[in-house]
């Protein structure tokens, strides 16, 4: 089984088939630095694109593909779709479910980076959760200021207006009440990845009646799409059975 990975889903996907006697693949993108420990084998880079992927699948005869990628990588989620195709095998989507409003929150949901960036009022202290490869254009908004919080470093430095808080999820509500109250955020903006690991920010942005600009996922390739890995698991034996 190859897995295309990163999330922590794949990773608990691996630990089940390798569990269950499979020989799990994880595929690593390479973005990050320290990624978690993936039980199975486990490979770095991309793969030249579709055909790339679909000849990689080819040669190491796969029996099946599960993408597991995170909810907003699209470009692998298409080239996984035409890998498949190409090569006749089963595919499966590992996707966790979105998060939907609850009570209290004040959530406005726009459809892209760039909708987000615009919809923040000036004079907005934002506590900016949307990785570091899309951050410029609310760094390059000189009536904003906040704290822009990812994993990996970025390679451009910041205005004095912005503060770099470089973390690791999970976290938990009581750490993000404290940020949040310590640097006086206005707005909480962020991309609809869904999961447990990163959802006390929401949590606290409730509590505390903070706006939420929330991204919402792209559209992607209608293929089978389960949100749980033991869910995965049973569809995979299914594939392997039949």
């Amino acid at each position: 089984m190859l897995i295309l990975g990163g999330t922590a889903e794949s990773r608990k996907l691996a630990l089940m088939l390798d569990g269950a006697g499979y020989a799990p693949v994880t595929s690593l993108a390479g973005v990050t630095s320290r990624p978690g420990i993936t039980r199975g084998e486990t490979r770095i880079g991309g793969f030249g694109g579709a055909e790339g992927l679909a000849r990689y699948l080819a040669a190491e005869r796969f029996s099946s593909l599960v993408d597991a990628t995170h909810p907003f990588a699209v470009v692998i989620s298409h080239h996984a779709a035409a890998a498949a195709q190409i090569c006749g095998l089963p595919l499966v989507r590992l996707e966790r479910p979105a998060w939907t409003p609850e009570a209290g929150d004040r959530w406005s949901g726009v459809p892209d980076i760039a909708a987000a960036a615009a919809a923040i009022p000036a004079g907005a202290n934002i506590l900016l959760t949307i990785g570091r490869k899309e951050v410029r254009p609310f760094l390059n908004r000189s009536d904003i200021s906040g704290i822009a919080r990812m994993i990996e470093p970025m390679d451009t430095e910041v205005t004095g207006n912005w503060r770099i808080l470089l973390e690791r999820p999970p976290f938990h509500v009581e750490k993000e009440l404290c940020l949040m109250r310590d640097h006086a955020i206005t707005h909480l903006v962020t991309k609809n990845s869904g999961g447990e690991e990163t959802r006390a920010k929401l949590v606290a942005a409730r509590m505390k009646g903070i706006e939420v600009i929330m991204v919402a996922r792209p559209a992607k390739p209608q293929v089978p799409t389960l949100g749980d890995p033991s869910a995965v698991l049973a569809f995979l034996d299914e594939v392997v059975s039949a």
